[in-house]
C-alpha cells in the first residue's frame, strides 16, 4: 500500500470499527469522488445557533446571511426556529421578503418540522409555498407499541405523498432516534412514492440501538438529505443515548469521513443526496429509545422536540457567543475534510497516470 492509499484508508477507518474495511482509492473511485465533490451542496442549519434564535439575537434572515457569508448553497430551517421571529409567525409580506432575499443571495431554503400531523404539515406546506421552498423535513413523535406507531406513520406518509404531487414538493422523513433505519425503509417502500424519501442524521441511529454504517446502508436507497454533526455515545442500561459534541473533535465518536464518502457516492448517474446540512448540536442530550433484546413489538415513548438546555456552568451570554464560534468551526471542519478527500483523489489519479 502506497502513502496515498494508506492516508485514504486511515481517514476512512477513523471510528469505523475493525470489521469495516474502506475501499481502495482506485482511479475509477477517484474520478467519481471528484465529480461528486464538484456537485456537493452544503447547507447551513438553524440548530447550531438555536439559543441565539430562541433569544432573538439571530433572526431567520440572519441565518440567510450566515449561509451567504460562508458561501454555502442553502439553509435548512425549522418552522419554529426564532420563536416570535420564526417562519411560523411571519406575516405573508415578511415570508415573501424572506423568500426573495434567499433567491437574491442564490440560496435554496429547506423547511423542517418535528411532526407528521396534518395540521403541522399543512402549515409547513403553506410556508414552503410562500417562500419558494420545495423540500420539507418531517419526523413523527407518536407514542405506543411499534406496530401501532408504524401504522400511524404509514397513514401520514400516504397523505404526504398526495400533498407532494399536489404542490410539487418533496418530503424527507428523518430517522429521529426512536425508529430503526430498516423500519423507516420498510415504511417508505410500502408507500412507494418518488417524492417521499429520507433524511439521514449522522448520530440519531445511536438512540435506536443501531451502528452508523449499517444504519446508513439500510436507509441508503432513500437518502436525499443529510444532517452533519458530532456525537459522543452514552451507554444507558440496555441501550445507548448520545451527547452532542463538536464534529471532528476528539470527543466525536462517529465515523464521519466514512459516512460522508458513502453518502457522496449514492446515486448511479447523478448525486442522490441534494443537501448536506451543517447541524452542529453541541451539548444536546438525547436518551436511549430502543434497547438490546427488546420485545418484537416494543413500546415507543413519546418524545419532545429537540432542544439544548444551558450546559452546567454556562451563562446565557457565553452560550450565545460560543454558538457562533462552534457554527463557524463546523464549516471549517467540513471544508477541511472535503479538501482532504479532493486532494487524495487528485493524488491517486496523478499516481495512476505515472504508472
Amino acid at each position: 500500500m502506497n502513502a496515498i492509499q494508506a492516508r485514504f484508508a486511515a481517514l476512512l477507518s477513523h471510528n469505523a470499527g475493525a470489521d469495516s474495511t474502506p475501499p481502495p482509492l482506485t482511479p475509477e473511485l477517484a474520478r467519481r469522488l471528484l465529480q461528486r465533490l464538484d456537485s456537493l451542496r452544503l447547507f447551513a442549519h438553524g440548530y447550531p445557533l438555536l439559543t441565539n434564535l430562541t433569544q432573538g439575537r439571530v433572526s431567520p434572515e440572519d441565518m440567510l446571511d450566515f449561509a451567504y457569508r460562508h458561501e454555502l448553497d442553502g439553509l435548512s430551517l425549522h418552522l419554529l426556529d426564532g420563536e416570535h421571529d420564526s417562519l411560523s409567525r411571519m406575516s405573508p409580506e415578511r415570508l415573501a421578503a424572506f423568500g426573495a432575499k434567499a433567491r437574491d443571495l442564490g440560496l435554496d431554503v429547506h423547511v423542517e418540522i418535528s411532526s407528521t400531523l396534518p395540521a403541522d404539515v399543512d402549515q409547513a406546506v403553506a410556508v414552503a409555498r410562500a417562500i419558494g421552498s420545495r423540500n420539507i423535513r418531517v419526523y413523527s413523535r407518536y407514542e405506543g407499541h411499534l406496530s401501532r406507531v408504524m401504522g400511524l406513520i404509514e397513514d401520514d406518509l400516504r397523505r404526504l405523498a398526495q400533498l407532494a404531487d399536489e404542490h410539487d414538493l418533496n418530503f424527507d422523513f428523518e430517522q429521529h432516534e426512536e425508529l430503526k433505519s430498516d423500519e423507516i425503509a420498510t415504511l417508505l417502500r410500502r408507500v412507494g412514492h418518488p417524492r417521499l424519501n429520507a433524511l439521514f442524521d449522522f448520530g440519531n441511529m445511536i438512540n435506536a440501538c443501531e451502528q452508523p454504517l449499517p444504519a446508513l446502508a439500510n436507509l441508503a436507497p432513500f437518502i436525499r438529505q443529510v444532517h452533519l454533526k458530532g456525537v459522543r455515545v452514552v451507554p444507558e442500561q440496555n441501550g445507548f443515548g448520545h451527547y452532542g459534541v463538536l464534529q471532528g473533535s476528539l470527543d466525536d465518536q462517529l465515523p464521519g469521513a466514512r459516512m460522508l464518502l458513502e453518502l457522496l457516492l449514492l446515486g448511479e448517474t447523478t448525486p442522490q443526496v441534494v443537501a448536506f446540512i451543517l447541524e452542529q448540536e453541541n451539548h444536546y442530550i438525547a436518551p436511549a429509545f430502543r434497547q438490546v433484546g427488546e420485545d418484537e413489538d416494543p413500546f415507543i415513548p413519546y418524545r419532545e422536540m429537540s432542544e439544548t438546555p444551558l450546559p452546567p456552568g454556562y451563562s446565557l451570554e457565553r452560550m450565545l457567543a460560543d454558538e457562533h464560534r462552534w457554527a463557524n468551526n463546523q464549516v471549517r471542519h467540513m471544508r477541511g475534510l472535503l479538501a482532504e478527500l479532493r486532494l487524495l483523489a487528485e493524488l491517486a489519479l496523478a499516481d495512476s497516470e505515472r504508472t
